[in-house]
């Protein structure tokens, strides 16, 4: 099964970067490219893909307003990854509140950008669940109770806990000696009941709420 990908970039060497390294594997393919956010709607309308990688910054319409508008706008969006020069940036974190599943720097090996793509594609696991921990803890904001009102299980909050430290489905079941099914019902369940679409948004409402502290 390929994963369709569309990159998202106004520097052009950096598409064509992108582009070189994840046609190289046999499971990706970039299916588009574009160089402003506001290309992205009607590109992910006709081509499907299952990943955005998204330069967040651009002039005109940036990778925050376009990770925003199209996750509202989109019955079925795509996994937005992303691409930024720095890792310790307000706009990194801003575009993960705005919907983002993870980020990329522009200066990552092949093997990295491609195992963040199949990463953010999969959607079972955090993507650098450290820099997450260290965007949260320079520019985070108080949540109010919105884990409160979620109402989670005593198991289902364990499950959250051990989201943040960046374990996959498989390592959860390990450390709790359940099944994996079992696993995914309960993240499942975890993801609904905050009204977040994936684990990088249900992490983000864990530490703004004070359940998780970003420490270390």
């Amino acid at each position: 099964m390929t994963t369709g990908v569309l990159i998202v970039d106004d520097d052009e060497l950096i598409r064509v970067g992108l582009r070189a390294i994840i046609d190289a594997q046999p499971d990706l393919r970039v299916l588009a490219e574009a160089a402003d956010g506001a290309e992205v709607p009607p590109l992910v309308a006709r081509h499907r893909p299952d990943v955005v990688l998204m330069d967040v910054r651009m002039p005109g319409i940036d990778g925050i307003q376009a990770t925003r508008h199209l996750l509202a706008t989109s019955a079925d969006p795509p996994r937005v990854l992303v691409v930024t020069t720095f890792a310790n940036d307000e706009y990194v974190y801003e575009a993960l509140r705005a919907g983002a599943s993870g980020f990329l720097l522009k200066r990552a090996r092949p093997a990295e950008v491609v195992e963040a793509v199949r990463v953010v594609a999969a959607g079972e696991s955090l993507l650098f669940p450290a820099a997450i921990r260290q965007l949260v803890g320079a520019y985070g904001r108080a949540g109010g109770d919105r884990l409160a009102a979620a109402r989670l299980t005593e198991r289902e909050a364990e499950v959250l806990r051990l989201i943040a430290t960046g374990r996959s489905n498989p390592e959860i079941a390990a450390h709790l000696v359940v099944g994996l099914e079992t696993v995914k019902t309960h993240v499942g369940n975890v993801l609904a009941k905050l009204g977040v679409r994936d684990r990088t948004q249900a992490v983000i409402a864990a530490y703004e709420s004070g359940f998780v502290v970003p420490t270390g």
